[in-house]
């Protein structure tokens, strides 16, 4: 190939791709092409990624870019077709579904708690070493030890300073579901991201008390081009949350 053709290359053949991506949606009922998913990256991580083999098995024709993020993109402005909101409330969008809410317990791994009676009480749990995710300064009530010790006092007698005993903080929650997994600590975590943990065994909850999570929405633009393919994403992604593992 010459060094002209070398260079045109990338370009006709991205060029041609735009153009199959477009033939495949607009016909009536069409559900091949791609499609660009947004969601926080503990979600495409924890949730979506383990599901993609269903999702090939059952929709060999449109493939899906998956672009974990934890920055809000702009559906209008062309940034993805589909985002999964993780929000207190339904976010704004032409069109939003709730997928699934979560709760935030109280977690550890067997190997760091062994044999203890469970549920723990808060003074034990301040004999163990204790996770924590940093959420953003915006999130006054976010699911943290603090607010998690301020509703076990509102509850109980005698909860000590859990939020001064925190052993490990991390801003990303993926680090600290994954650091609880290894035995590093106690943590609090969304039981949508853990429940094959707890399910199989390697999480336990050591808490009855547990915090309010948010919602997890899926929302698209109204009237896309896309829009069978979208609700193919749509109708699968419920199935899939209704039977969770």
């Amino acid at each position: 190939m010459t060094t002209a053709g070398e260079q045109l290359f990338p370009v006709v053949r991205d060029g041609f791709q735009t153009f199959a991506d477009v033939l495949a949606t607009v016909r009536p009922g069409a559900t091949g092409g791609r499609l660009r998913i947004t969601a926080t990256n503990a979600f495409a991580a924890r949730w979506l990624v383990p599901r993609l083999p269903n999702w090939r098995a059952a929709h060999p024709r449109l493939k899906l870019d998956i672009l974990g993020t934890d920055a809000v993109l702009d559906l209008a402005a062309g940034e993805a077709d589909i985002a999964i909101r993780y929000a207190r409330r339904p976010p704004p969008g032409d069109h939003c579904i709730e997928l699934t809410r979560d709760s935030y317990r109280v977690v550890a791994s067997p190997k760091l708690v062994g044999d203890q009676a469970k549920p723990l009480s808060p003074a034990e749990l301040a004999n163990f070493p204790l996770i924590e995710i940093e959420w953003p300064s915006t999130e006054p009530d976010a699911p943290n030890w603090q607010c998690w010790q301020a509703m076990a006092r509102r509850r109980l007698k005698r909860v000590p300073d859990l939020a001064r005993l925190q052993s490990l903080a991390f801003r990303e929650e993926l680090h600290a579901i994954e650091a609880a997994i290894s035995g590093q600590g106690i943590a609090i975590c969304s039981d949508v991201l853990v429940a094959p943990e707890l399910a199989s065994g390697a999480l336990v909850q050591v808490s009855k008390l547990t915090l309010p999570g948010y919602g997890f929405y899926l929302v698209h633009r109204s009237g896309h081009p896309k829009l069978a393919s979208i609700s193919a994403f749509s109708a699968w992604a419920r199935s899939m949350q209704k039977n969770i593992w």
